[in-house]
């Protein structure tokens, strides 16, 4: 079975004061290599967007009223990911609003025996630190110099190099041509690139702050 990485970008906290999904990302894998299909949308949610949203992803009202609304994409992102694992970060959060909006239009919605939480595996192994995807780059070492906003189509690619340092196993062996690191090949004189694997443990300063980063900050990082 092959997996697919996920992530979504919404207008707010809770679908249940209407807030919509204004972009949705998945990187398929298989083995965690990437096959190199992907499915990204941005969504018109036709609402207004917050002030505090737009400061985390950056999708403008102007720019997102041109692009299709998510009944136009809802068949075709269900064809992408049918019989795959999903593997998402803080799943409720996608997962509520995923199932909310393919509810309305009377689609299969996702069931979660098909999706593992990237989030629930970190707590369950390193708990009383920030297991945001942004503190579980910075523990593996990954780099997050790209992430100035937040991007779902850049966090499905981090949250696959969290997720195969959660599992603690050895990085796939990527090959990639030298002369273009992003396109894939089978030549036998090109080069085997792996990912470090260095682990850093939490300090009791994390530790101590882990109850009120889990209340306050939690969801500022995660939505």
């Amino acid at each position: 079975m092959n997996e697919i990485f996920l992530d979504t970008e919404t207008t707010g906290l809770s679908f249940r004061d209407n807030h919509k999904i204004v972009e949705i990302a998945c990187i398929e894998t298989k083995d965690l290599i990437p096959t190199k299909k992907i499915f990204h949308k941005l969504i018109n949610p036709q609402r207004d967007m917050p002030n505090e949203a737009f400061k985390i992803h950056g999708h403008s009202s102007d720019l997102l009223k041109t692009k299709e609304t998510f009944d136009k994409v809802a068949d075709s992102f269900l064809a992408f990911i049918e019989n795959k694992k999903i593997i998402i970060h803080n799943a409720s959060f996608d997962l509520g609003f995923l199932n909310h909006e393919l509810g309305l239009l009377n689609k299969n919605k996702i069931k979660s025996e098909n999706v593992v939480d990237s989030l629930s595996l970190a707590r369950s192994k390193y708990p009383g630190t920030s297991n945001s995807l942004d503190g579980l780059c910075r523990k593996f070492n990954i780099d997050l110099s790209r992430r100035d906003k937040h991007n779902a189509l850049l966090d499905c690619e981090l949250l696959r190099e969290v997720y195969i340092n959660i599992l603690d196993v050895k990085e796939p062996k990527l090959i990639f041509t030298n002369s273009n690191t992003n396109n894939f090949a089978t030549d036998s004189n090109t080069k085997k690139v792996q990912y470090s694997q260095k682990v850093i443990k939490a300090n009791e300063l994390e530790a101590s702050r882990h109850k009120i980063f889990m209340s306050k900050e939690f969801k500022k990082n995660n939505y």
